[in-house]
């Protein structure tokens, strides 16, 4: 099956998005339209990624290191993950390459949509994988000694070791890519709660300040502190509004910290609205500076 719209130079930056912008034009019928809404994904996905035309014209999506390539053949778009085997699949997006030990890909037929909010958690897992993979490498490079291995049979895909009542354990830092390592790394039914509460998070609240402290995800406004975290316990994922007596209605969990109030969300699943609405009233609220 032949490529569509071959090129052979290579670019980066405008250069490449342009690149890719005649692809998606020169293609004209399901295959351009995929490509675009999987492009518009993987770019709304990872703020800050880096467009690329390698090899014999193939878009690339680059954060920290590759992230996927975004071929075109006659009969699919294929999205191919240079780490994939490493990421967390589970909606079974991957369905290519799958014999592969690093690569993974998704192919997409005439007719077929990919899941949006799984695909989204794909990216942001790479990205946050390409995150972990360059700061071990400037820890090596630095003499900073090594961790030990792992050893086998751990259930989480990235390999996380998972501390009291199933919590990742998960260096602190700031920004998107920790708090993606620690829901990838969140066990079994936790993991699609993480990524709602992150979604959502995000939906009502765009311009968030995230980063991983003391093994847990926290949320707040630039220049005014935290009004969330996580943290995952043996039988549910437990929210913290750091602010939480100030909310209506308030959340069910007390605590022994004033103003504190929890919201634990077992495998039945998030109340979706509520929490909306809490997130919207807590982040309007002065928020809390360790």
């Amino acid at each position: 099956m032949a490529r569509a719209g071959t090129r052979h130079e290579q670019a980066s930056g405008a250069a490449a998005s342009r690149l890719i912008d005649g692809r998606i034009r020169e293609l004209n019928d399901w295959r351009g339209a995929t490509l675009a809404r999987m492009r518009k994904l993987i770019l709304a996905a990872a703020p800050g990624v880096k467009e690329e035309w390698k090899w014999m014209g193939t878009p690339v999506w680059n954060h920290g290191g590759l992230i996927c390539t975004g071929e075109t053949y006659k009969q699919v778009v294929k999205l191919t993950f240079a780490h994939g085997a490493s990421l967390p699949d589970p909606k079974g997006l991957f369905n290519s390459s799958l014999e592969g030990r690093v690569r993974r890909a998704i192919d997409i037929r005439k007719g077929e949509t990919v899941d949006a909010r799984a695909f989204t958690a794909l990216v942001k897992a790479a990205v946050a994988l390409n995150a972990s993979k360059a700061s071990a490498k400037a820890s090596a490079k630095d003499g900073s000694p090594k961790k030990p291995a792992r050893t086998a049979g751990t259930t989480t895909p990235s390999k996380v070791r998972l501390l009291s009542g199933g919590n990742p354990q998960i260096a602190k830092g700031d920004g998107d890519a920790p708090v993606q390592a620690y829901i990838a790394a969140m066990p079994g039914w936790k993991r699609a709660i993480g990524e709602r509460i992150d979604a959502i998070v995000g939906e009502t609240l765009p311009a968030v300040q995230k980063a991983v402290k003391w093994n847990s995800p926290f949320y707040g406004v630039p220049g005014r502190g935290w009004f969330l975290s996580t943290h995952v316990f043996t039988r549910f994922v437990r929210v913290t509004f750091f602010r939480g007596t100030s909310l209506k209605p308030l959340p069910p969990g007390e605590s022994k910290v004033a103003e504190v109030r929890y919201y634990d969300v077992g495998e039945a699943g998030l109340d979706e609205a509520r929490f909306a609405k809490w997130v919207k009233q807590a982040s309007r609220l002065p928020g809390w500076v360790p």
